[in-house]
């Protein structure tokens, strides 16, 4: 039998047979470990009540006009912040299960190794949703208001999804070069950056001096200016910042590509 068959034959040969069995095995560790699963969940719920209950007074200062509300207005930033981190927090995964050695065996079990790339790819999405559905019905629970349509609500969280893929693509390039877990700060900090030099706490017209003019340019201001549009029913900037998502996910699938030819030397 040829190598190609006898690749084709084994259960983690394909690219899909491989993804598969790595989401599996992810996400069932997932949901049965409470050290994984609750502070995935607690982290982005103690931003939401910290941002949109402590700082509510924001939203009467002179200059800030958001239809939906101040809550909504911080809702937009917790979800596209918890989309980021539900792809990064899978590559902390990724640097772990190299780490541990079960990556490392995956792939020299695996016929194509792309597959592996995806199936964390999915873990991320699969976590993500669970991440954000918990974190709307809480927002609802205390009172945020929608007053976009149908439409708008299901752009809002198709973006939110390619937030999930940029993240993971950033940290999956990361974990395949440095195969450890001592490289989540490198993972981690450029997305800190990026969001919080981003308007957070009021609307851009409202910042001043050097803050404005970092967060003009800032990619992630352009995705959370289309994600409180889309919630308010106010579009603004939804086409920059579906374009600004789609462009990072292709980068960020070649850094990971290449990042996978990286581990396979080391392998």
């Amino acid at each position: 039998m040829s190598a190609t068959s006898a690749n084709d034959a084994h259960p983690c040969g394909s690219t899909l047979g491989v993804a598969g069995a790595i989401a599996w095995r992810s996400l069932h560790t997932y949901v049965r470990r409470p050290d994984l699963f609750v502070p995935s969940l607690v982290f982005p719920l103690v931003f939401l009540a910290s941002f949109a209950g402590g700082l509510s007074a924001l939203g009467s200062v002179p200059g800030f006009h958001f239809p939906a509300g101040y809550t909504a207005f911080q809702f937009v930033f917790v979800l596209m912040q918890s989309a980021m981190f539900g792809g990064l927090f899978t590559g902390f995964t990724m640097a772990f299960d190299f780490e541990s050695g079960f990556a490392r065996r995956l792939m020299l079990a695996a016929g194509d190794r792309r597959g592996i790339v995806l199936g964390y790819a999915l873990v991320a999405l699969s976590r993500a949703a669970i991440t954000l559905t918990v974190v709307t019905v809480v927002a609802l629970i205390a009172g945020m208001r929608i007053t976009g349509d149908g439409v708008d609500v299901f752009g809002l969280y198709g973006l939110a999804t390619l937030l999930v893929l940029v993240g993971f693509g950033w940290a999956a390039g990361v974990a395949l070069r440095f195969r450890s877990i001592q490289a989540g700060p490198l993972m981690q900090t450029p997305v800190f950056l990026i969001l919080f030099l981003a308007p957070v706490y009021v609307p851009l017209s409202l910042l001043k001096s050097w803050i404005h003019a970092v967060a003009s340019v800032n990619p992630a201001t352009a995705v959370l200016e289309a994600g409180r549009g889309l919630i308010s029913g106010v579009h603004s900037h939804t086409g920059l910042a579906f374009a600004c998502a789609l462009g990072l996910i292709a980068l960020f699938a070649l850094w990971s590509l290449r990042g996978l030819r990286s581990a396979e030397r080391s392998a």
